[in-house]
């Protein structure tokens, strides 16, 4: 009787068009401080609420956790991985809530992700993190995953599956802001050289985008050319080279995705011109020419700190095995702008120019605490929280 009633009230407003009052979902749940990090964003990301609002793990703690990753091949990458494996992991299995850490690596292979994903479904992993997927070419396996219990989350890149939550960068405002901060740098005017990561992932095209568009407020900058650095500092410093030795106009600025701006930095050192300002996206080693070197550039940005997205995304996924409700499938970190003086903080003027390591935001600043209640219906500290008896 009572489903009846309600039925019948619904048409009854239905029909003569009676005001409801509206429940607050996805990007419209977040307080306008949170909102305001997803003005300028990728329109394919997903915005809506999340099929893991009330989701309830399939078992226990502690969980068995995946990590379907693309690629081991640079400094970013074994950061992110030295992080969850040396830092995050040993705190979540003292504290009984986590088991295991599964790792694969699928050279850029779709194929391959896919079937390292399903291989773990089916051996009991009770969540999935993926790193810098293809937007789409997952979506059915991710599927699958819900289809088993298991959540998946995607970091540094953006999946479109509802069955998925990203944890990960706004990288649309990081290119961005990266551009137009280097086309202030420059007087506004001049030719600039954009050097993406890899084409095809979300991740890199994202970034572009958002930095075409800021040279696109600049009518006196022209970008001139675009390699492909694939976010490892050999491949870009040989990309920067050649396109140098073979393009003599001036190259005013130069806009990085990391993890390639040492060697965009070498090249030009290498290359006998003058040296021009260049977006550091967080590697130390090229922090380290900054801080010995402080009238280079006035700013840099943290676009996607490893050691900080690790947290990010892994934070995320243990607040949902742990039924605190996320509140968006797309959780979005803006860039944080860093200055010389935090360079010299944490490195010392006899710093490793060679550094394979990372400047990262001070104090949880990526992910703070009071930030990440916003995210979640029954906020909690993912590492304190214990399943109730």
């Amino acid at each position: 009787m009572l489903k009846k009633a309600i039925a019948a009230l619904a048409m009854f407003a239905s029909f003569y068009q009676v005001p409801t009052a509206a429940v607050a979902d996805g990007l419209d749940s977040l307080p306008p401080e949170q909102r305001a990090l997803y003005d300028l964003v990728d329109p394919a990301i997903p915005l809506g609420a999340t099929v893991y609002k009330d989701f309830v793990a399939k078992r226990p703690p502690p969980w068995k956790i995946g990590y379907a990753s693309t690629y081991a091949g640079n400094t970013w990458r074994a950061a992110i991985l030295d992080e969850m494996t040396n830092v995050i992991l040993p705190k979540f299995k003292e504290a009984g809530l986590v088991s295991e850490l599964v790792v694969t690596q699928s050279d850029l292979k779709d194929a391959v992700q896919i079937q390292q994903m399903r291989q773990m479904v089916d051996d009991g992993v009770d969540a999935l993190i993926i790193c810098c997927s293809n937007v789409t070419a997952l979506n059915q396996t991710i599927e699958y995953a819900h289809s088993k219990g298991v959540p998946v989350f995607s970091v540094s890149g953006y999946v479109t599956s509802p069955y998925a939550i990203n944890a990960t960068e706004n990288n649309t405002q990081g290119g961005y802001t990266a551009a137009k901060w280097l086309a202030d740098e420059i007087g506004g005017k001049g030719n600039v050289l954009l050097v993406s990561g890899i084409p095809g992932f979300a991740s890199s095209d994202s970034f572009d985008v958002g930095a075409n568009k800021a040279f696109a407020e600049y009518p006196d900058i022209k970008v001139v050319g675009s390699v492909a650095g694939k976010w490892t500092d050999q491949v870009a410093q040989v990309e920067v080279q050649k396109f140098l030795a073979t393009n003599p106009a001036d190259i005013n600025g130069i806009v990085v995705q990391s993890a390639s701006e040492n060697g965009v930095l070498n090249a030009v050192l290498q290359s006998g011109r003058d040296r021009m300002p260049i977006v550091l996206g967080g590697e130390a080693s090229a922090a380290c020419y900054w801080r010995n070197n402080p009238d280079f550039i006035s700013k840099s940005f943290h676009f996607w700190p490893p050691r900080s997205d690790a947290r990010l995304v892994w934070d995320v996924m243990m607040r949902t095995l742990e039924g605190q409700g996320p509140k968006i499938q797309s959780i979005l970190r803006p860039a944080l702008p860093y200055t010389v003086e935090d360079v010299k903080e944490v490195l010392k003027e006899d710093c490793d120019p060679n550094s394979t390591d990372w400047i990262e935001p001070k104090n949880d600043a990526w992910w703070p605490a009071d930030a990440a209640a916003h995210y979640f219906e029954r906020p909690e500290d993912a590492l304190a929280w214990r399943p109730k008896k």
